[in-house]
């Protein structure tokens, strides 16, 4: 089994606290049913791409914000539960930020997230927390944050010679300073539409390729896998395992965390982005976010090439 336990990685965005519905049918406007169940797990993507990195073996640091309030201490004691390193986590004056969750017959989703702590970061609080990194090759980041707190993440983590990843959910637009700081620019399927001048979808590998003139691009397609844009600027896709969904709530920040921890374990590209593809499938076989992560005994470490 590969050893990532020398892997070093920090991860810089969201925490929150998921309040999931499952309903086999989600109510219409103004129309109410009955659900089968309702469950409180901890999420947030930054949170989420953090604990899937940790159950690689990987050591991981966050640098996020909770509020003053039971989920903060909750999602804090969480951390510490997963081997993630808390020096950065930041207690907030105000509430921990909240998903509202629900889950459909077919396992797809509908989210509503309120930010709280996640907004209260400062660009000042990402340049004094990521100063502090020690080792560390890979920094990720998405959207659930102010793109000036990840603006000056990222440039920090430039300065430090850390490799920079930037999952752009849920979609918000990019600056272009922001765009040049990103080494690996990772959207699913809307996002990459979104970014898209035009609002292509990803349905060739012409399109895919035309997104980006610098820097990485990977597309996560869902059920069918994802595409890599390699350093050629060719376009190399991945399948995944076909399985039955019960829950896709995460199935992203998985892929993100593993591919994340297997490039910087020293993996080659092509291997990282399969071995995340292999975590994400797991993961959607299973209810919740980070509850649905595979844990260590359950990857496959044999798809890692270096």
């Amino acid at each position: 089994m590969q050893d990532f336990s020398k892997t070093k990685i920090a991860v810089i965005g969201s925490t929150m606290m998921d309040l999931t519905v499952y309903a086999d049918i989600l109510p219409a406007a103004g129309e109410t049913r009955f659900g089968e169940s309702f469950t409180t797990g901890f999420g947030g993507k930054g949170a989420n791409q953090a604990v899937m990195a940790a159950r690689t073996g990987a050591k991981v640091a966050m640098i996020t914000g909770v509020g003053n309030d039971g989920f903060g201490s909750e999602s804090l004691a969480n951390f510490k539960n997963c081997g993630i390193d808390t020096t950065s986590v930041l207690q907030l004056p105000t509430h921990t930020g909240v998903a509202h969750i629900w889950v459909d017959g077919q396992g797809q989703n509908r989210i509503s997230i309120v930010p709280g702590a996640n907004f209260a970061l400062t660009p000042q609080n990402a340049i004094d927390e990521v100063s502090k990194l020690k080792e560390v090759s890979v920094l990720i980041a998405q959207c659930e944050i102010p793109q000036e707190v990840t603006l000056a993440a990222f440039r920090t983590a430039q300065e430090l010679g850390i490799t920079t990843i930037l999952n752009p959910a849920p979609y918000q637009p990019l600056t272009d300073d922001l765009l040049e700081l990103t080494d690996w620019l990772i959207p699913n399927e809307i996002e990459f539409a979104e970014l898209d001048k035009t609002h292509r979808a990803p349905d060739s590998d012409a399109v895919i390729a035309s997104l980006r003139k610098t820097g990485r691009t990977i597309v996560t397609l869902g059920s069918d896998g994802a595409a890599l844009v390699t350093a050629d600027g060719s376009v190399k896709r991945f399948a995944a395992k076909k399985v039955t969904a019960t829950d896709t709530t995460g199935a992203g920040d998985c892929f993100i965390g593993a591919f994340a921890a297997a490039l910087a374990s020293g993996a080659s590209e092509e291997s990282a982005v399969q071995f995340g593809i292999d975590c994400a499938t797991k993961s959607v076989t299973r209810k919740g976010a980070q509850s649905s992560y595979p844990k260590i005994e359950e990857i496959d470490f044999s798809l890692i090439v270096k």
